[in-house]
């Protein structure tokens, strides 16, 4: 008996500013954390992931889960035919991230006012300095 179905992805699941150049750090590259949290209920297939993630090109997907991966937060399963899909799920090491995520996402969240101004004023400084 197979598990069941996760929920499709909400289209809407991150906020149109992600991926944030807010968030001081980065695990990969600027999707990779993305990644992480469409996976969080399960495992998905390649055009599934592309639905939250808008803006990404399946090139990019492909080498941000192929990185994770590579990491080993990332397993890639291929199905056998007749049904011949390929699907993505957190490995027990790509689950111990989620909590770190979570403490990361909380300190963004709670210092954005700062984030922001800090970001303006470096820009203003690289502006003037052009």
């Amino acid at each position: 008996m197979s598990a069941p179905e996760p929920e499709p992805l909400d289209l809407e699941m991150f906020d149109p500013v992600c991926p944030s150049p807010l968030v001081p750090f980065r695990i990969g590259d600027k999707w990779a954390t993305l990644i992480l949290r469409c996976l969080e209920g399960g495992p998905r297939r390649f055009s599934e992931l592309k639905v939250p993630l808008r803006g990404i090109t399946s090139k990019s997907l492909t080498q941000s889960l192929r990185s994770l991966e590579r990491d080993g937060f990332v397993a890639r399963t291929e199905q056998a035919p007749p049904e011949r899909r390929v699907e993505y799920a957190l490995t027990p090491l790509g689950r111990g991230l989620l909590g770190p995520l979570d403490a990361a996402c909380e300190w963004t969240r709670e210092h954005w006012d700062e984030l922001i101004d800090a970001q303006e004023a470096g820009a203003e400084r690289d502006f003037a300095g052009a």
